[in-house]
Formats: structure tokens, C-alpha cells, sequence
């Protein structure tokens, strides 16, 4: 199944040159899920020949302009383009009236209904779940109440083996692929292990948007497959990192070696960084398993 996130923004409060504010599209089983949504989201789409139309939900960590500026943009040309699809979107209870001001003043009326989902940065809850997917928030220490997510695959059925079933009627392969054996008319039976392989593991992908280095977010991370963590400032701005609430990229690979996470990407750069590779030498000097957030390169998750 296809699990994998493509970078749109890397860049933290302003956008420089190639570098975007904060939004990535994760890519679920063929269904997109959009995290956060800077200035220029929609023009990142266009780029880099992604549809935004099969987007059907939004997930907003924090109300700091360079995590959502770009959404209204957004939806409506969504809207322009005539889309009729409900869209789900997850974020801090204000951005609703954010919103609906903006779209009342604009004499706005979408031609697709908004479910919005309020999320309380208080504890870490579950706050959406379907076939493929289950998320959760991540409790951050920013200055304003944010939240990072946590993008948790469910586990998937036993792969039939083709090969050996070819004989078998299909009928029997839901059974077969739930780990169950199956008896044939004839007394026969087919047992699942001798048709099926086990699935791939279900993975997992943890975005953690705007936040100082806080152990208290630790738990809700520790062993995930792949981490997204803000890395704003080498150490040596540390002092400029605790003012602002935010993380080196040094504490970044601190953040992923503690907690044993399987591969680490850095982003939400500051501006003063015209290139990035200080920063990732900074945190593969603790974490070796670490990767720049590229606009426009999609990851395997």
C-alpha cells in the first residue's frame, strides 16, 4: 500500500527563495491528506502536478500564518473549480471563525460543505480514523497551542500467494487472507499460511510542526518509522530557539535518537539559511538517519 509524503513548504515564517511555508501531502492508499497549508500551497500543487482536488481532509497544527495562510486560497478555487465534495478539516477552534469571516466578507458561498473538527491542545487524543488510517495528536510547546500529528497505518490483511491460489475459486480468498482456513467441499482443507504471505507491518509517520525541545511529546513518537521535526536554528541560536519556542536542529536528532525512531527529516528552516547543509550535518552528527525536507521530493514512508 502506498504510504509516502511530499514536501510543499519547507521554510518557517517567510518564504525565501525556493523555500515555501509549511505544507506536506501525505498519500495514503491513494487518498491525500494535507498537513498544514502556507502561503502558496495551492501554486506548490500546480508545480509539482498534484491535484488538490482529491484532498478530503485538512490537518492545521497551530494558527501561526505560515502553517495556514494558503487555505483559504485553497478552498476556494477548490470551490472556483466545482468541487461538490465535503471537506473535512482538523485544526484550533478559532480557525472556523477565521473562515467563515473570511468567506462572509468575500460573499463566499462554497458549492461543498466544510465538517470542522476543533482540536484541544491539551492531550494527545485520537481525531480521525478510516480504513487505511488512524491519527492522533501530538501535544508541542510553541507559543501559541499547536499540535503535531501522528499518521498511524492500520494493519492489512495476509497477501494471497498467486501463484499457489491460482486453482482456488476467489471466493475463498477474503477468508484466506484474514488468516483463516478454509474447508473445501470436498473435506479438503486449505490452510492459510500455505496461500497467504503475512502483510507489510503498518507503518507510521509523525509530523511535529512548531515546538520547543519538550520530553513531554516523547511518548506519542518513540519508535516511529519515519519523524518529520522542525529544525529552525543551528545550536548555536539556541537562546534565539527557546525565545521563539522552537527547535536546533541539533535537539532534532537528540529527538530521534531518544526515540529510537527509524529515520528522521528536518525542516521549517529560518530565512537567514540560504543553504541547508550546515543544518543536516548539525543533526546527522547525532542522528545519521537524517534527510532535508526537499520541496517537491516525495518520501517513501
Amino acid at each position: 500500500m502506498k504510504f509516502e509524503v511530499t514536501i510543499l513548504g519547507s521554510s518557517s515564517a517567510t518564504p525565501v527563495f525556493n523555500r515555501n511555508p509549511s505544507a506536506q501531502l501525505l498519500n495514503c492508499n491513494e487518498k491525500y491528506y494535507l498537513i498544514d497549508c502556507g502561503e502558496g500551497t495551492q501554486l506548490q500543487f500546480t508545480k509539482y502536478n498534484l491535484k488538490a482536488a482529491r484532498i478530503d481532509c485538512i490537518f492545521i497544527s497551530h494558527l501561526h500564518g505560515d502553517h495556514y495562510f494558503g487555505l483559504i486560497g485553497l478552498l476556494s478555487s477548490l470551490h472556483l473549480n466545482g468541487r461538490i465534495k465535503p471537506m473535512q478539516i482538523f485544526g484550533p477552534k478559532p480557525l472556523l471563525e477565521i473562515l467563515e469571516i473570511q468567506f462572509k466578507y468575500s460573499d463566499t458561498n462554497l458549492r461543498y460543505s466544510i465538517e470542522f473538527f476543533p482540536i484541544e491542545a491539551d492531550e494527545s487524543r485520537q481525531i480521525f480514523e478510516n480504513q487505511d488510517l488512524i491519527v492522533k495528536t501530538i501535544i508541542l510547546n510553541h507559543r501559541i497551542p499547536t499540535t503535531g500529528f501522528i499518521f498511524q497505518q492500520k494493519q492489512r490483511q495476509r497477501k494471497i500467494i498467486k501463484d499457489k491460489a491460482v486453482s482456488i475459486p476467489m471466493a475463498y480468498y477474503t477468508a484466506l487472507k484474514r488468516g483463516i482456513d478454509v474447508e473445501l467441499p470436498s473435506g479438503e482443507i486449505l490452510k492459510s499460511n500455505d496461500y497467504t504471505t503475512p502483510a507489510d507491518p503498518p507503518r507510521s509517520y509523525a509530523y511535529c510542526s512548531d515546538t520547543m525541545y519538550d520530553e513531554r511529546y516523547f511518548p506519542i513518537i518513540k519508535g516511529c518509522d519515519t519523524l518529520y521535526h522542525e529544525a529552525t536554528f543551528m545550536h548555536e541560536l539556541l537562546d534565539r530557539a527557546n525565545e521563539t519556542h522552537h527547535t536546533t536542529a541539533l535537539q532534532a536528532g537528540e529527538v530521534a535518537k531518544i526515540n529510537g525512531v527509524k529515520r528522521l527529516i528536518i525542516g521549517h528552516f529560518s530565512s537567514r539559511y540560504k543553504t541547508l547543509q550546515m543544518l543536516l550535518e548539525e543533526t546527522q552528527s547525532v542522528f545519521e538517519q537524517t534527510e532535508l525536507a526537499v520541496e517537491g521530493r516525495t518520501y517513501q514512508l
